[in-house]
């Protein structure tokens, strides 16, 4: 077994690692919060925090 086999090895272990972590956080999520809660998003919750100045906008000079 050369070092790139092992690497190879090693990028599947992580992958597997990280699917089985976010198939865990998603049943988790699931089943902490309402389905309505989760596909909706309401008017207003998002503030207009980002201002944009007019002189900024476009290409450098």
């Amino acid at each position: 077994m050369n070092s790139f086999q092992l690497l190879e090895y090693v990028a599947w272990a992580l992958s597997a690692i990280l699917g089985l972590w976010m198939l865990f956080d998603m049943i988790k999520t699931d089943k902490s919060y309402d389905e309505d809660l989760l596909t909706s998003s309401k008017e207003g919750e998002i503030d207009d925090t980002l201002v944009i100045d007019p002189t900024h906008q476009g290409g450098h000079k």
